[in-house]
């Protein structure tokens, strides 16, 4: 009976999903090394995620009707962490229900992938680009510049939650964009 409770507690840690919602940093505009780690982000705005920009204003008729005429533009978010060095030999990945639109993302510099759109929900595997035990960066470049784009309202930026999913190598795949 003990082995069997120390196999369910064994699976039950095979999959650790962690929030990773909050203490992000935000800033709108277009910054060229806003991906790399040295970039100071010090003076940015600290807010948790789902976050939409647009709704912030300011509204005007130049930005459509159809986006409930908010401004689009392009936004950064970044987000330090430290991972845990016991998970080492586990794989690292971000989950993002949704961003709207167009969004790159890098960790520690290194580009992990982009997903156009923004209704779609995506993941990224960190775990080749990790520091284990030390200051870690994703960064999200968030491009709504094509602002009527839709005939409703749908915001700008990190608009739902994001996750981060730690596994054992050997696990069951998550679902898979090409």
């Amino acid at each position: 009976m003990v082995a069997g409770l120390n196999h369910a507690r064994a699976a039950a840690n095979a999959r650790v999903t962690e929030d990773f919602d909050a203490n992000w940093r935000f800033s709108k505009g277009d910054f060229a090394s806003a991906m790399m780690p040295a970039f100071d982000d010090g003076g940015w705005r600290t807010l948790n995620v789902p976050h939409d920009w647009s709704i912030e204003g300011p509204f005007s008729a130049e930005y459509g009707s159809g986006n409930g005429f908010a401004p689009g533009g392009i936004g950064w978010y970044r987000k330090h962490f430290q991972p845990d060095s016991a998970q080492k030999s586990k794989l690292v990945a971000i989950e993002f229900d949704g961003v709207y639109a167009n969004s790159e993302v890098w960790i520690n510099g290194q580009f992990v992938g982009a997903r156009p759109f923004g209704f779609a929900s995506f993941q990224y595997d960190l775990t080749p680009y990790l520091k284990w035990g030390a200051d870690n960066v994703v960064a999200v470049r968030v491009d709504h510049s094509r602002f009527a784009d839709s005939r409703f309202y749908t915001g700008s930026g990190i608009y739902r939650n994001v996750r981060l999913s730690i596994t054992d190598p050997l696990r069951i795949a998550h679902w898979v964009f090409p």
